[in-house]
């Protein structure tokens, strides 16, 4: 006899999700020896960044992996905190119901599912603006106003939803008449928007927006994603 690597058996796709969660928790995290099925109910918050690195730089095929911003934004994510810094979270452990059981406050999701939801949509529509450094995504709403809050009218950046499963979303700044400044977030746009009209195009197609956080102008991050226009066909 020989043990095989971890599977699951489902009846409908929509354990899919679930399932892909517990073979991602057996590979990463189970010992060599172990008696079967026996895997451990808590690990160190680093074991589980160099997972979730491994499993997005695996699945999109790109070279550029989550950076130390991403790990603050998403370790705040799913253990509910914004008081704590980078390093206290260095030494938390985080638990198998935190990955993949408990509901995030006041969603109606897990941390994996909507993790798993930002893998997808980068796959399939974002992965060439990812690996050009266009994208910021793993970051939260209060940050991106503190980013933008100081640029010029029309400076954006693009982050992943966190309202909802498999969305990016454009923030963007406004100046008043008096200087006043004012983060607006565009509705977040889904792989099947992607698929209808690129992200590159919609960029373009907004006038408001400018200049890529923190100051290149849009069409020159932008310009080699944009598709040439059919004339009249638009």
């Amino acid at each position: 006899q020989v043990l095989s690597l971890p599977i699951v058996v489902i009846v409908h796709g929509n354990q899919d999700n679930n399932a892909k969660a517990t073979v991602l928790w057996d590979n990463a995290f189970s010992d060599i020896e172990r008696v079967p099925f026996v895997v451990a109910e808590r690990v160190p918050w680093d074991k589980m960044c160099d997972t979730l690195n491994l499993k997005f730089m695996a699945e999109v095929q790109t070279t550029k992996g989550l950076l130390k911003e991403h790990y603050f934004f998403l370790a705040q994510k799913i253990f509910n905190d914004h008081s704590a810094s980078p390093e206290d979270f260095q030494s938390r452990h985080v638990s198998w119901a935190q990955f993949n059981k408990e509901i995030l406050p006041g969603r109606g999701f897990t941390f994996w599912q909507w993790f798993d939801g930002v893998l997808d949509l980068t796959k399939r529509c974002l992965k060439s603006y990812w690996s050009d450094r266009l994208i910021m995504g793993f970051i939260s709403k209060q940050y991106v106003c503190k980013l933008l809050s100081t640029k010029p009218d029309g400076t954006f950046l693009l982050r992943f939803s966190d309202s909802e499963i498999g969305g990016v979303t454009i923030a963007y700044v406004i100046r008043g008449k008096d200087g006043s400044s004012q983060v607006e977030n565009i509705q977040p746009f889904s792989a099947k928007d992607l698929s209808i009209r690129s992200l590159g195009d919609r960029i373009r197609d907004l006038e408001q927006l400018r200049n890529l956080y923190p100051n290149t102008p849009k069409d020159q991050a932008f310009g080699s994603h944009y598709n040439k226009e059919q004339t009249g066909k638009d």
